[in-house]
């Protein structure tokens, strides 16, 4: 198997996976930092509405929706920016729009205003369109994907495949059929199902959803084929998996069933980072100390031994788990003192994860 380095130098995409709380942010981070010491033009983008990519950059201001270039170090460059999915999603129908008329009369509709802004599966959507336009543009040659915790993850990933079985089904057809057969009005009160509907959700919404896609007439053959194109590239040979876990049975648990996922869907994991483990210190004396503060010290590396073996042996139960080739290349990634701020911070972490 290719290591954690090789992997890096010849993807196009890495998706970082990992349930919270195991560091997968900041091993995104590394990642780029890395590429880019490789020579490669990377650009890091956070799906996870969590600013914890800023943080881990060190990047005081923040990050918006258009990347941003840091200053590290290599030949390469790494640039980072995180989602805003409405800014997405107007910029989405800007450009597939066949005229500003179409555009600005489905940005003005309150039904799109409230889809672009809370509709379940519309963050994951337009995930995966940004993944597509990164992948797309010509400043970079690497994307890297920090996914939020692993269900909103597989989220993401079936999002291409939801945007295709909804383009397609029975009720958004109907909702189109005025359009395509030449009609200016859908007369909501003739149709028995959106009748029903909007007993439910009431009139108002359901004339402003109507509107929104009769507005919507022609875009739709754009978002099925952009769709596709996300599906072959997540199952091309250029998108690299990379797993990380912390060594806790919780974490090891859903890091097993994510990789179960990605198996069912066909996918499998490329490496496995273990963070935040116990550190090994090697084999204590072949006896214990009489002084009080050496016999400390001897239990103390006795207990540390102990949890590390408990920890390796826990982390075993994922690397046997399906979705993860026998002999994965996996990293160990030591505790650190504290969290990761700056881009000295994250250099000490790209150390351990490739030194």
């Amino acid at each position: 198997m290719k290591t954690l380095r090789q992997q890096l130098a010849s993807a196009e995409v890495v998706v970082c996976c990992g349930s919270g709380g195991v560091g997968k942010t900041t091993v995104a981070a590394a990642l780029g930092m890395e590429a880019a010491v490789l020579g490669r033009r990377a650009v890091v983008v956070t799906i996870d509405p969590a600013k914890r990519l800023a943080d881990a950059l060190g990047v005081p201001g923040g990050l918006g929706n258009e990347p941003v270039l840091l200053d590290v170090p290599g030949d390469g460059e790494l640039w980072a920016l995180m989602l805003d999915t409405a800014t997405t999603f107007d910029g989405l129908v800007r450009a597939n729009a066949a005229d500003e008329e179409q555009a600005e009369r489905i940005l003005a509709n309150g039904f799109y205003r409230n889809v672009a802004g809370s509709l379940s599966g519309t963050q994951e959507y337009m995930a995966a369109e940004r993944l597509h336009a990164l992948h797309l543009d010509e400043r970079f040659d690497l994307v890297i994907v920090d996914t939020p915790p692993t269900r909103n993850a597989l989220d993401f990933l079936d999002a291409p495949r939801t945007i295709s079985r909804f383009i397609d089904h029975p009720l958004f057809k109907l909702l189109m059929m005025p359009t395509r057969r030449g009609l200016k009005v859908l007369n909501v009160a003739t149709q028995p199902i959106l009748r029903t509907i909007g007993k439910v959700v009431g009139g108002d919404v359901l004339a402003d959803a109507v509107a929104f896609f009769q507005a919507f007439a022609g875009m739709e053959t754009g978002f099925r084929s952009r769709a596709e194109d996300v599906i072959t590239l997540l199952h091309g040979g250029g998108t690299r998996f990379v797993l990380v876990a912390s060594p806790r049975q919780d974490t090891i648990e859903e890091a097993s069933y994510f990789a179960g996922r990605l198996h069912h869907a066909d996918l499998a994991v490329s490496a496995v980072v273990v963070n935040r483990c116990t550190p090994t210190f090697g084999d204590p004396p072949a006896k214990r100390p009489r002084a009080a503060a050496q016999a400390a010290l001897y239990d103390n590396l006795l207990d540390l031994n102990a949890t590390a073996a408990i920890e390796r042996s826990q982390a075993a139960t994922l690397l046997g788990s399906a979705g993860v080739p026998t002999g994965v290349h996996t990293t160990w990634v030591p505790t650190l003192p504290g969290d990761v701020h700056t881009l000295a911070a994250l250099e000490t972490i790209r150390d351990l994860l490739f030194g």
